[in-house]
């Protein structure tokens, strides 16, 4: 494994950068605090294991390589991705909406992470650019994933308590608003940027 330092390196970089998956978890958390989007948390950590399996199969060059699929699946992504921006824009500011609002779920997390074009280019990345065990293609791939894994969980605990300490600002409606509208931008910025780099 003498290239593990190099590949948490690059795993940090390209995890901890900001993201949908990030800016998403970071806005979550901070309209409706860390507690309430555990489930949106492990939800985007699931996601992601399941985009690498589909990386390291192979399966994302297999589809993308079928003609005329490429265009929809970055079409119902982006239709996605408005919709999530969309919902973070709207929510109302935390003294209106205890026990009303909904915060994103479990599977909110996973659909997110599977539409996440920033996700298949970092995995795609560090799959095919690092090799921890040598002639071993399946404890490889494992093995990366256990280390991605970690990786991904501590870089979006750290996003979601940051999105915690913004939550006072949630509480007046006209900051809320603001503070939502930024996300929601930076959100479907952060995705363009990712389809522009794929």
């Amino acid at each position: 494994m003498d290239q593990l330092p190099g590949f948490l390196l690059a795993a940090v970089a390209l995890a901890g950068s900001p993201g949908p998956n990030t800016l998403s978890l970071t806005a979550a958390s901070a309209a409706f605090g860390p507690r309430r989007v555990v489930g949106y948390f492990t939800g985007l950590l699931a996601g992601m294991v399941l985009v690498m399996a589909i990386v390291a199969s192979g399966l994302v060059g297999l589809l993308l390589a079928v003609p005329g699929v490429s265009p929809f699946v970055v079409g119902a992504a982006a239709l996605y991705f408005v919709y999530l921006a969309w919902r973070i824009a709207t929510a109302p500011p935390l003294g209106d909406s205890a026990g009303q609002g909904r915060p994103p779920t479990f599977v909110a997390g996973v659909m997110l992470s599977l539409v996440n074009p920033k996700g298949y280019a970092a995995m795609a990345a560090l799959f095919s650019s690092f090799v921890l065990v040598h002639d071993r293609f399946v404890v490889d791939a494992l093995s990366k994933t256990a280390v991605l894994v970690v990786v991904i969980a501590a870089v979006n605990l750290a996003w979601m308590f940051a999105g915690a300490l913004l939550t006072r600002f949630f509480r007046d409606p006209r900051t809320s608003r603001i503070v939502n509208v930024t996300f929601a931008v930076l959100l479907l910025a952060s995705v363009a940027l990712a389809v522009r780099a794929a």
